[in-house]
């Protein structure tokens, strides 16, 4: 159940960096609780595919115009290598949708 007293989070990551659906299932569960001890409530979570890429960003970037939200959290860097250079997105996205670029690390 979303708390809805929190701000929203958003999540983006790709497919093809996993092994199994079940992995990804894995990490939107991290994501999950990764948002929790942020202060966050987990919205949803955008995955790529590479054969439709960048439909699961364009979307990502939809949503998070509609909705006014401040914040994506991604796995990694190489998670925006399929929209380009991740340097480069980051910054063109975080000015294009007022947005900032989250990174989660899930430490040792």
């Amino acid at each position: 159940m979303t708390d809805y007293t929190r701000p929203l989070l958003l999540g983006y990551a790709r497919r093809d960096l996993y092994p199994s659906d079940e992995h990804v299932e894995r990490l939107k569960d991290e994501l999950q609780k990764f948002a929790a001890v942020e202060g966050f409530a987990m919205g949803s979570i955008y995955v790529e595919r590479r054969a439709t890429a960048p439909a699961a960003f364009n979307a990502l970037v939809e949503s998070l115009n509609r909705y006014e939200l401040t914040a994506v959290v991604i796995p990694g860097w190489q998670h925006l290598e399929l929209i380009g250079d991740p340097g480069t997105v980051k910054q063109e996205f975080e000015q294009v949708t007022g947005a900032r670029l989250m990174l989660y690390d899930p430490g040792p």
